[in-house]
């Protein structure tokens, strides 16, 4: 099912779209419909590697930092 809906572009942005669009022989729909796609499967991935470590143990930054400076290594 296609929706058509408005979005609102920086002038540059739109710019690059359209030449984009011409340099790959496809729509700027296409072209943006593939963005999306890919934005979002980066996401769900990026969902998956959290979950996937959540159980791992943390340590805070300040931690680190004072057991590296423990350690004579900063």
């Amino acid at each position: 099912m296609r929706t058509r809906t408005t979005v609102s572009l920086e002038d540059d942005l739109l710019k690059l779209l359209k030449l984009k669009a011409v340099e790959t022989s496809t729509s700027v729909s296409t072209l943006l419909n593939n963005i999306l796609f890919d934005a979002f499967r980066e996401d769900s991935d990026d969902l998956e590697i959290f979950k996937d470590r959540e159980k791992e143990p943390s340590i805070s930054f300040e931690s680190f930092l004072q057991e590296l400076k423990s350690e004579n290594r900063l």
